[in-house]
């Protein structure tokens, strides 16, 4: 007897403020073109509405300005460097194990992915960096010398969704427009939205927690202060959100329950599927 294959379902996090408190940039690059957080991100703010450009570019393009004037190294190897400063939330590091033993327990895959608009190569240099089945986020393009020069990929709110899309149809590659514009049944998609949980804390993530809920997947804002928590109970109240859960990662804390009650939920409902298409074909063959 041939064995059922296991459902996938994939844990989408956004990084700053979801995984890590602050901004990736903080930990070590904001410090090296001698500056302070809020001078940094006021003036690549003030850049973008002064040029109506787009924040993220902008925050880009600030980090190559000030890296060059303070002669700072911005080499894919100097950002896993910087990467490797970066603090993350109580029980991040322990968690992917957690969670993949409990999805192994209930029969499903457990899959895990970034879409993030901070750095690729920064999340490289991270000790979770390895427990991701992709990560789509932000990165540079370097020059003969490995030295960054322009934006390779700007990830933004808008550009977030495209990537729901992408693990949908089980697309890593960022550059490939082709097949993610290809038709593909439902039923053969790798990962249907309902299969999905999304993390996030912020405005740049309200469309793909909007858009996961909406296909019937599951949103969580987590929240790593008052501020972040009074933004996370908004986002339940405007129906962007289905939970809201301090960014504590640890097995005895509310985000790991309330992603256990999910799992058990998308195991319950593909097994109740399941039963439903064998009891349709089984009157298929009984018209025949």
């Amino acid at each position: 007897m041939a064995k059922t294959k296991k459902p996938i379902v994939a844990l989408i996090y956004d990084f700053d403020g979801t995984l890590a408190p602050g901004n990736m940039q903080e930990f070590g690059f904001i410090q090296a073109v001698k500056k302070n957080k809020n001078e940094f991100w006021e003036k690549s703010n003030d850049l973008a509405v002064e040029k109506d450009a787009n924040p993220i570019l902008c925050y880009m393009a600030s980090m190559i300005r000030d890296a060059s004037y303070y002669d700072v190294e911005i080499t894919k190897k100097s950002f896993v460097n910087f990467g490797k400063d970066v603090k993350l939330f109580n029980g991040v590091k322990e968690w992917f194990k957690l969670i993949n033993e409990y999805g192994k327990e209930k029969g499903l895959t457990i899959k895990h992915y970034i879409n993030s608009s901070g750095l690729k190569e920064m999340i490289e240099g991270t000790p979770i960096f390895k427990e991701f089945e992709c990560i789509y986020a932000s990165s540079f393009l370097y020059d003969k010398n490995g030295v960054a020069y322009w934006p390779a990929v700007a990830v933004d709110y808008t550009a977030k969704t495209q990537f729901l899309f992408k693990i949908n149809k089980g697309i890593k590659e960022i550059s490939d427009n082709h097949r993610i514009n290809e038709f593909i049944p439902e039923e053969d998609r790798p990962v249907p939205f309902e299969r999905m949980i999304y993390f996030g804390d912020g405005e740049t993530d309200v469309p793909c927690m909007k858009m996961v809920k909406v296909h019937g997947g599951h949103s969580i804002a987590v929240y790593g202060d008052n501020k972040k928590k009074t933004t996370a109970m908004k986002l339940i109240r405007e129906g962007r959100a289905n939970f809201a859960c301090k960014a504590d990662y640890s097995k005895d804390k509310d985000v790991y329950s309330v992603v256990k009650r999910i799992l058990d939920k998308i195991k319950a409902d593909y097994d109740f599927n399941r039963l439903l298409d064998i009891h349709k074909n089984q009157a298929e063959k009984c018209k025949q």
